[in-house]
């Protein structure tokens, strides 16, 4: 019986490792294709419902599409500009009509109110894509051609020439980053050779797949991919699939120490693992969903791709994993030796010394841990989420801020970047006397049938441009906007403002909005999930209570970091719910794995000891799986954005002080000192005394405490 039963237990693994290798060599390529389908146009992510959004759709009606490139020349020395390179400005701007990828003709050069500068506008296309670089190279070149003068490029297209440069080459370099990370950590926790290769190999093939998804979504416009999500996605792939790996690896190597069989290991340790990592993938993933919920599109996008990512990391980690060990047994481990749980070697060692820690003073420690997390969050209104301003956009010096940076200084702060109002025709003359009106608004002009015509009046309606006097990613420039929109609405209720400015500020408001709604949602999620798993009331409680308090002594902190360390004077707004969905549910995740061993351990041994026994067998594990995840995170710092290093922080900081902190010594000590009725109101609440003669209860009470203590 068990001679015919022998090929069919060896047939499933090898039919795994087959198909995963099936799928990827034919999906591995995607991870890196979707910088064909994304886009880095930020006008593209805007609220849908805001004042702002229908000001776009509206002035399309008044020109052709397009995105404005502002070349701004200067003389050495301060000197002012010459009427003869005034001349041979607006000569380079007119020999640029016709050019592949400008939209219409360019405007003259106008001398600055100081003399010190000259400034034109070249409309492009706005769906130039890669071919933007080569447009932006020919702008430059022709204003480089008026002589003893500098040429700078400013405006939304030179903005996105930047960040298209700064994306160029995410796939191969976040990638190699965040795999070296991975690497080199699993190479020093496992000592191992073989294993930290097979756990690369899962965690790619999960990428692959998970690429392959979200191109053939994004390339029928179901999402939208830009380069921020397109680098979260390949780092939460890795990072959970490591996660989830380690977890099943470290059961699978407990089970080879016990003297199983490689393919009953292998079995063995899935299911002991399966619970867990199940559960944790799904605070994950739907809390990444709840981002559904979101008014702004790269919070949507994010949510599908993200949890198609996390869904990805499950399915190899508990097929292609499980098939690989099982076919290779102990020599996935080469050269050390896998060693049980109860070995007093190794990191072990340190975390029967935490155990006893933990048992000997419980409520002590609780508090000592929850007092320094009260003290880093109390500095959470340090975090100042208004948006990043333009010249802290880019982490590195970027050509696009200087050039913004020298407009600013010779023309209003908004040139370029002008309020978009459009109103009815008829209150025409209302509207714009308000607009001029308006404290902070530097110039007002109607747009006309060309230069000198009347006022152009589509579908009975006319867009009047209101240049403001400060920079349009300034805190006045957005103050300016609110009393603007009083003013304008006030003349005409249906009248509608919009351009940069009002874009990000619509984009500020509706990312509060989306916190205050979404996180309650992704709290009351993770509550569900603990609930079912721990088949308890008051200890999922406590744990989302635990993760809350850690993710707000995490910005806490942050915010003091981000002012006085990295110079930042803001973050954008939707920092905080990003570092809410990953330090909250990934922050489950490693008490979800502690959680779930302790009732394990807890139905045989009893509360105290299982908690114990639970945290001794899991902290090397889950704080190799911390560092792990910290450390993928932590290559995204490799893209020269603010917002992408601001999360990068944010998570890597918040997993190890939650790894580190919250589940090694605050959840323990909170267990350990409750007790049994941390349970409630199962069964476990009313527990028995294990009996002494428990061999493994004894075991551990031996380095734990007596055996007589409160349980």
């Amino acid at each position: 019986m068990n001679n015919a039963r022998r090929p069919v237990r060896w047939l499933v693994p090898i039919v795994l490792v087959v198909v995963w290798l099936g799928l990827g060599g034919a999906f591995g390529s995607y991870a890196g294709k979707l910088g064909e389908v994304s886009t880095n146009d930020q006008a593209a992510f805007l609220p849908q419902n805001a004042e702002s959004t229908k000001v776009i759709t509206e002035q399309k009606a008044f020109s052709r599409q397009e995105v404005p490139v502002i070349v701004v020349w200067t003389a050495p020395g301060g000197a002012d500009v010459t009427d003869s390179q005034q001349k041979a400005a607006t000569a380079a701007l007119r020999s640029l009509a016709g050019t592949e990828g400008v939209a219409g003709p360019p405007s003259p050069a106008f001398r600055s109110q100081d003399g010190k500068a000259l400034q034109g506008v070249v409309p492009l296309a706005p769906d130039l894509g890669e071919r933007l670089e080569g447009v932006l190279d020919e702008v430059e070149r022709a204003a480089a051609e008026v002589p003893d003068a500098r040429a700078q490029l400013a405006g939304p297209a030179a903005t996105q020439g930047d960040l298209g440069e700064a994306f160029a080459g995410i796939d191969g370099l976040l990638l190699g980053v965040a795999l070296a990370a991975v690497l080199l950590i699993l190479l020093l926790v496992y000592r191992s050779v073989l294993l930290p290769f097979l756990i690369i190999v899962s965690a790619v093939f999960a990428l692959g797949v998970a690429g392959a998804i979200v191109y053939v979504l994004a390339d029928h416009d179901v999402v939208r991919v830009d380069g921020q999500v397109q680098g979260i996605l390949s780092i939460l792939v890795i990072g959970a699939a490591t996660d989830y790996a380690l977890l099943l690896t470290a059961r699978f190597r407990e089970e080879i120490a016990a003297g199983r069989d490689r393919s009953t290991a292998a079995w063995a340790a899935t299911r002991g693992s399966f619970g867990a990592v199940t559960a944790s993938a799904a605070t994950v993933a739907l809390g990444l969903l709840a981002l559904l919920l979101s008014d702004l599109t790269n919070n949507r996008a994010l949510g599908p791709v993200g949890a198609i990512g996390v869904v990805c990391a499950v399915l190899t980690t508990l097929t292609f994993l499980p098939a690989v060990l099982a076919l290779m047994g102990r020599t996935a481990f080469w050269p050390a030796k896998p060693k049980s749980a109860d070995a007093e070697t190794g990191g072990h060692g340190i975390w029967r010394r935490v155990a006893h820690r933990v048992d000997a003073r419980p409520r002590q420690l609780w508090i000592v841990t929850t007092a320094l997390l009260l003290a880093g969050a109390a500095f959470y209104p340090a975090l100042q989420s208004k948006g990043v301003p333009l010249d802290e956009l880019f982490v590195n010096d970027a050509p696009s801020v200087a050039a913004q940076q020298t407009l600013g200084r010779h023309f209003p702060g908004g040139s370029g970047q002008p309020a978009v109002v459009i109103a009815d025709a008829t209150s025409r003359d209302a509207v714009e006397e308000a607009a001029a009106a308006t404290p902070g608004v530097a110039d007002v002009r109607v747009t006309t049938r060309g230069p000198g015509g009347p006022p152009l009046v589509v579908d009975g309606k006319v867009r009047i441009d209101a240049t403001l006097a400060e920079a349009p990613d300034s805190d006045e420039a957005k103050r300016t906007v609110r009393t603007l929109r009083e003013r304008v609405h006030a003349a005409d209720a249906e009248a509608l403002v919009g351009g940069y400015t009002a874009q990000q500020y619509d984009t500020q408001r509706t990312a509060e909005h989306d916190k205050n709604l979404i996180i309650p949602v992704v709290l009351a999620i993770i509550l569900v999930i603990l609930i079912v798993l721990l088949r308890s009331l008051l200890l999922p409680v406590l744990l989302v209570a635990t993760v809350g308090l850690n993710y707000l002594a995490t910005l806490g902190i942050a915010g003091l970091v981000f002012e006085h360390g990295f110079g930042f004077s803001g973050t954008d707004a939707s920092v905080p719910l990003y570092g809410f969905v990953f330090l909250v549910a990934l922050g489950v995740d490693y008490n979800i794995f502690l959680m779930s061993r302790v009732r394990e351990e807890t139905l045989r041994l009893g509360t105290r000891q299982g908690m114990l026994r639970g945290l001794i067998a899991t902290g090397g594990v889950i704080t190799s799986a911390g560092v792990v995840l910290a450390a993928t995170f932590a290559a995204l710092i490799v893209i020269p954005l603010a917002f992408l290093a601001q999360i990068a922080f944010i998570v890597a900081f918040g997993v190890l002080l939650d790894t580190i902190v919250v589940r090694s010594l605050l959840v323990p000590a909170l267990v350990r000192d409750i007790g049994p009725k941390v349970w409630w109101p199962s069964g476990l609440a009313d527990e028995a005394v294990p009996k002494a003669s428990d061999p493994t209860a004894t075991g551990v009470t031996a380095t734990a405490g007596d055996a007589g203590g409160t349980r």
